[in-house]
């Protein structure tokens, strides 16, 4: 027996007048009992986990608004519980305010506030469009709610974690991301990447198990650093305090205010992908498409299972380079060697602040005489080129410009494109085709960030381009994904630069039937002769 199953029984064990005190004592002195008790099995472990970070979510009904709010209603003096869209508060605020039991001390006029009997400061926000979030800047708050986490971009949470702290005695600080999977392409993957040992399979920490605590700081560039321990580390000549992080994951099974309706039903009702993601709490699966997205997601997904850790019988044909120099951004390399891509190097910024620096990494990776193609967009990339020209040769540096115009066509020759950046991406959607004839032969490495790289990609409508296949603005990729898509322009570079088997197949398979094999000479076959 469980202990609410004990509590229950006892309570119904007890006498009208019984039920009455208690009532009263926990209506009338906060002190004595809490309004809101979490549930057992996960929702406890996660009420009572130590993380500063904490993931919270998986399946629907699993009581992931329901502990934001308990936490808030009793263990923290100031909290701030958000949804990223305002009209979505609604549902927040009522629920919040039927767990409290009572509209005293509520204030409905934005922000929204409930001022508790026990001092206690609950605040509603939203942050829908980026830099929404920066209405709280200077606000602190010892608890972080966010609601369906999955809908926030990174650098909206990065930034309201910035205020996570309390000058009061003894009061914890900590944040708790509320979610479901995210239901839509390219969208709360930050959220693989930030418990990546957990959710991630190509994450150095993965499998970690759930509701274990790992360490984490951050880096000169702002990029998460796993150490050890709690323990300080030294980041850029400063003692930094190791922050903890862990996930929880939330299933309906153990909610029992809804485990026994038909709220299940309702979920195994749901059309597939949705139904894998919301009912069965599936981090990885695919989801519906946006009608402009370039490539598919499912064809990313299948190109990441096809990999295997060991390249194919052919040389490393091309490597493509997405530059940084300086900053928080990272130079990329991805290295090609006919359909099978290695896993990405990602190296900060400022360790490449200039172009010899980017050359000298590149020239490290670099085998078989690859070629290689360097983004030149901006100028950034010139110093790389150059140097590089002048190491490798001319002809092995190729500079790539995505606002070139070019004169070639999709491979059914029905469309143009509008420059050079289209033409790469589209060609690598060709490539990834699981319906071309023999299927896609691409296999990309299981990176998360390159996945929602390619993802993100979308293109403009037909008819506005003068019927030219032309990709939205960059920055507006990079402003939904909170970041550069430094991975996916490294890969498509990679792709659309170098031989492959197509062109180079037979040469490779001559150059494989000239090698020797190695003969050990053990000293019998002349005496065998000699018999």
């Amino acid at each position: 027996m469980s202990a609410l199953d004990e509590l229950v029984q006892k309570i119904e064990r007890m006498s009208p007048d019984q039920l009455k005190e208690l009532d009263r004592q926990i209506l009338e002195d906060p002190e004595f009992g809490n309004r809101w008790a979490p549930n057992a099995g996960p929702q406890y472990d996660a009420y009572i986990s130590e993380a500063d970070i904490l993931l919270y979510g998986g399946q629907a009904g699993g009581g992931k608004s329901g502990l934001i709010i308990g936490l808030a209603l009793t263990r923290h003096r100031r909290s701030l519980l958000m949804r990223r869209q305002y009209t979505d508060l609604g549902a927040l605020q009522d629920d919040c305010l039927e767990k409290y039991g009572t509209r005293v001390g509520y204030s409905g006029q934005p922000p929204a506030r409930l001022k508790t009997k026990d001092e206690r400061l609950i605040e509603f926000g939203a942050a829908k469009m980026p830099g929404d979030e920066e209405h709280w800047k200077g606000q602190p708050h010892d608890f972080l709610g966010l609601d369906e986490a999955s809908q926030f971009l990174e650098s909206q949470v990065r930034f309201l974690l910035g205020w996570l702290r309390s000058t009061s005695r003894g009061q914890r600080c900590r944040a708790v991301l509320a979610t479901n999977p995210p239901d839509k392409p390219a969208e709360g993957q930050w959220l693989v990447k930030m418990f990546g040992p957990w959710l991630d399979p190509s994450h150095p920490l993965h499998p970690t198990p759930n509701g274990m605590l790992r360490w984490v700081v951050s880096d000169e560039e702002g990029h998460d650093k796993w150490v050890d321990g709690p323990e300080d580390v030294r980041i850029g000549g400063k003692l930094v305090r190791p922050s903890s992080r862990t996930f929880i994951p939330a299933a309906l099974k153990d909610n029992p205010f809804l485990a026994k309706t038909e709220y299940a039903r309702q979920l195994d009702g749901l059309p597939e992908p949705l139904r894998s993601a919301i009912r069965d709490g599936n981090w990885m699966i695919a989801h519906e498409d946006d009608p402009m997205q370039v490539i598919p997601t499912n064809w990313v997904i299948a190109a990441q299972e096809r990999w295997t850790r060991d390249p194919p019988d052919a040389p490393m044909c091309a490597i493509g380079v997405d530059v940084a120099m300086g900053g928080k951004a990272q130079t990329v390399l991805a290295p090609r060697y006919d359909c099978w891509f290695a896993e990405l190097t990602a190296i900060p910024g400022v360790q490449t602040p200039t172009g010899r620096d980017i050359a000298a990494e590149v020239i490290k990776v670099r085998r078989n005489s690859a070629k290689v193609c360097i983004d030149m967009g901006g100028g950034y990339g010139s110093g790389a080129y150059e140097c590089l020209q002048e190491n490798i040769g001319a002809e092995n540096v190729i500079g790539f410009k995505g606002a070139d115009a070019v004169a070639s066509r999709t491979k059914d020759r029905l469309l143009p494109f509008a420059n050079k950046r289209a033409e790469v991406y589209w060609r690598f959607r060709e490539a990834l085709d699981p319906d071309q004839e023999g299927g896609s032969p691409i296999m990309l490495p299981p990176d998360s960030e390159l996945a929602a790289d390619l993802v993100s990609v979308r293109r403009l409508d037909i008819d506005t381009t003068r019927g030219k296949i032309q990709l939205e603005l960059k920055e507006k990729q990079a402003q939904r994904l909170g970041r550069s898509p430094d991975k996916g322009d490294a890969v498509v570079m990679a792709h659309d630069t170098g031989p492959t088997y197509l062109t180079h197949g037979e040469i490779w398979r001559d150059t494989n039937r000239m090698r020797r094999k190695p003969v050990v000479i053990r000293g019998h076959a002349n005496r065998k002769r000699r018999r």
